[in-house]
């Protein structure tokens, strides 16, 4: 498909590259990687902070990867990269100095000479909204970063950075990352979905797997040794044990996995067009890979 707005042509399935220096390896990351690409794959995405958080990192690690393949691979046209700036503790902020200096260390880190979706992080009250948005557009007409996008901003500064770049005859975010998924919904839906509607944008989820709650590992009783388990424990519920019943009666029906029947229903959404997962191994990518159609009957998977 062709993400809104843009001349993109992705897989239906964006890979998250958070895990890639974290709890996946280069090594395995590679092998995930490999797989992907191998399957049809195109669309990754990352962050210049992934994966600060780590003991002993200090943020690129993913980027370093992927660029690290994409050089080996020597593929850098085939594939679409998204990353971020904001995050990042040495590179805050999204003034237009720190704008630029971000991305050319992500440029460096990825071993390219663009970025094909560049996006904000996270907002930054601090800066006015004109001095990011001609920071942005900058970067465009210089041919560092062909799209922008918002992630994690209030529907409020999204219509006003909108409004502002069209006055400014300026680049405009294409897009929104923002959190949604079957379990967690009334954020985006009650707010920013109105905005990217309205302007003919689209959502590309986050945690579509509600940090892998709804890829159906988790289950009553289970001990689960993963890094978000701890993240997980707010969908250990009746709702969200009703809700992996549901799942598992629907992948049966159509011969899938419990992933990619959770992928599907976001898909269906109006405005979605593709949503992120991640996979730290190949048996994980497996899961998140086929791309499938459910009736519009089994997409009402409301279980309050």
């Amino acid at each position: 498909m062709i993400l809104p707005k843009t001349k993109l042509e992705v897989y239906p399935l964006c890979l998250g590259g958070n895990v890639f220096g974290w709890s996946a390896d280069e090594a395995q990351s590679f092998d995930v990687l490999n797989h992907f690409f191998a399957a049809g794959g195109n669309f990754i995405d990352t962050a210049d902070v992934y994966s600060e958080w780590a003991p002993g990192n200090k943020g690129g690690e993913s980027e370093t990867i992927i660029g690290k393949w994409i050089h080996l691979k020597n593929n850098r046209t085939s594939m679409v990269i998204a990353t971020k700036v904001a995050k990042l503790a040495t590179r805050r902020g999204l003034s237009a100095k720190n704008i630029v200096a971000a991305c050319e260390d992500s440029l460096k880190r990825l071993k390219t000479d663009y970025i094909d979706l560049y996006y904000a992080h996270e907002d930054d009250a601090t800066t006015p909204i004109d001095e990011t948005i001609e920071a942005f557009d900058a970067l465009i007409r210089t041919g560092k970063v062909r799209y922008v996008a918002s992630s994690n901003f209030s529907p409020q500064r999204m219509k006003e950075s909108l409004r502002l770049s069209s006055e400014l005859g300026a680049s405009s975010y294409v897009a929104v990352q923002d959190l949604y998924n079957i379990l967690e919904r009334s954020d985006y839906e009650s707010g920013m979905k109105a905005v990217v509607q309205e302007h003919g944008l689209s959502i590309l989820p986050y945690y579509s797997l509600a940090r892998g709650f709804l890829s159906g590992k988790y289950r009553p009783g289970a001990v689960i040794d993963s890094v978000r388990a701890e993240g997980v424990k707010r969908y250990l519920n009746d709702r969200g044990w009703k809700t992996l019943e549901r799942l598992d009666q629907l992948s049966k029906k159509y011969s899938t996995t419990i992933s990619a029947i959770s992928l599907a229903w976001l898909r269906a959404q109006p405005s979605v067009s593709v949503p992120i997962a991640s996979a730290r191994t190949v048996e994980q990518l497996q899961e998140i890979m086929p791309v499938v159609k459910i009736s519009a009957e089994d997409l009402e998977l409301d279980v309050d």
